[in-house]
């Protein structure tokens, strides 16, 4: 079974994205019913700094067709100064998206400590998708990737590893459509062996993010369609 290419931005609440991406009148609470309209998934980053009441979560869903994902930012509060707290609450307030659950992104700030990374990945339930996101080179060593490997969880940016899923966050705009046409063909054998991949572009004043997201969901199908 192929894979399938959740493309999209980081965010979707902009108002100057009306007239380029969004209809000139909408209103910000019709943002995310246009934007589901032309994408399959958004990174959702408010999440990090607060988490939304659970009914949030339920309206966004509510606003997005089947097949619809969402990848949650978890919360800075979870994991504290090397500790891990609240991330049942966390687990329980994001699954109130239902079916348009897709991976959680956890963002990794501290160098590498591999008693927090043990006390984290033994919390986690097992049923949630998860990428790490390590902001330090500390963490880049092979006992860490394999430990990683053995629970099958992310790494974000990562082409290779032991999880379903692979979880692309491109932060280097712009992309041009060749630059848009050498990710897709990065992207194509992973599909083609059944795994999902998520990728998401930086928010900029301008549209550009869901554009170039539209743009390589069109690319890697147009892919699919030639292999």
């Amino acid at each position: 079974m192929t894979g399938r290419l959740y493309a999209g931005s980081s965010g979707f609440s902009y108002p100057s994205w009306r007239g380029g991406f969004y209809p000139a009148d909408a209103k910000p609470d019709t943002f995310l019913h246009h934007y589901a309209e032309r994408l399959n998934a958004v990174e959702l980053n408010t999440t990090f700094y607060r988490l939304p009441a659970e009914e949030q979560f339920e309206r966004w869903a509510a606003q997005t067709p089947a097949g619809f994902r969402f990848a949650v930012t978890m919360s800075r509060r979870v994991t504290v100064a090397g500790r891990v707290e609240g991330l049942d609450a966390f687990g329980q307030s994001v699954r109130r998206l239902g079916d348009r659950l897709g991976p959680l992104r956890v963002k990794v700030s501290q160098k590498r400590d591999d008693g927090f990374l043990r006390l984290f990945l033994d919390s986690l339930d097992p049923e949630l998708l998860v990428a790490l996101d390590f902001r330090h080179g500390s963490w880049d060593d092979p006992e860490v990737i394999a430990r990683l490997d053995e629970r099958g969880t992310a790494r974000v940016n990562a082409l290779d590893g032991g999880a379903s899923f692979r979880y692309l966050r491109l932060r280097e705009p712009p992309y041009d459509d060749a630059a848009l046409a050498v990710l897709a063909g990065e992207i194509h054998p992973l599909l083609d062996q059944g795994m999902d991949v998520y990728c998401f572009f930086r928010h900029e004043d301008e549209p550009t993010a869901p554009l170039f997201a539209e743009r390589l969901l069109e690319l890697a199908h147009e892919s699919l369609e030639l292999d």
